[in-house]
């Protein structure tokens, strides 16, 4: 069974779930499929300009707390970026043309971990560097790749995927038919993976 994970790099619980999806899956023989796309559009969709989390600063205050304790719950280093949301088109334009290497799963952790564990900014070309440089691979070609037609019309049609699947937060969950929507999710969508009476 496949367990596919949308997420979307400027979204908090993101950081979450995709820290932490691969080590619950090791013991599995689920498939784990990465599926970047952009939160803007299905926002713009119903009428937000911005997070829901930046609209409601009630909501907001309160995401960043519980964000703090659930790190700390999970060993994830934590640091609020001083811009939220951050811009993560190029890191998703990256991702989006590296889904077939093995070290995606890397350097979604790593630009992950450079915004939300250093509070550093992701639309910046070193900081996506350097996370490129993590997975051991050379930096240049992979920013390149990240501003060529095909990569910005595969990122925007894995968001009209994403739209058209109702996914309407990040992260989101699909195994099969089902759809699971938050890191507090993720764990279900595993054992619904996983379940053989199926």
């Amino acid at each position: 069974m496949r367990l596919e994970i949308w997420f979307e790099f400027a979204s908090t619980y993101s950081y979450l779930t995709v820290s932490r999806a691969e080590k619950l899956l090791q013991d599995t023989e689920v498939e784990l499929v990465w599926r970047p796309f952009l939160l803007g559009p299905i926002f713009a969709d119903r009428g937000l300009d911005t997070s829901p989390f930046v609209l409601d600063p009630v909501k907001g205050q309160y995401m960043w707390r519980d964000m703090a304790r659930r790190c700390e719950k999970y060993g994830i280093p934590f640091m609020r970026p001083h811009i939220f949301p951050m811009n993560g088109v190029k890191a998703a334009r990256i991702m989006t043309t590296a889904l077939d290497q093995p070290w995606c799963g890397t350097f979604a952790r790593s630009v992950f971990s450079a915004q939300f564990g250093r509070g550093l900014d992701i639309s910046d070309n070193i900081v996506l560097g350097n996370a490129l440089e993590t997975c051991g691979v050379p930096q240049e070609p992979w920013l390149n790749r990240a501003q060529l037609p095909e990569a910005k019309d595969a990122l925007r049609a894995a968001t009209d995927q994403a739209g058209r699947l109702g996914v309407s937060g990040a992260p989101s969950m699909v195994v099969g038919d089902e759809l699971f929507w938050g890191d507090d999710r993720l764990e279900d969508a595993i054992i619904f993976a996983c379940d053989e009476r199926r």
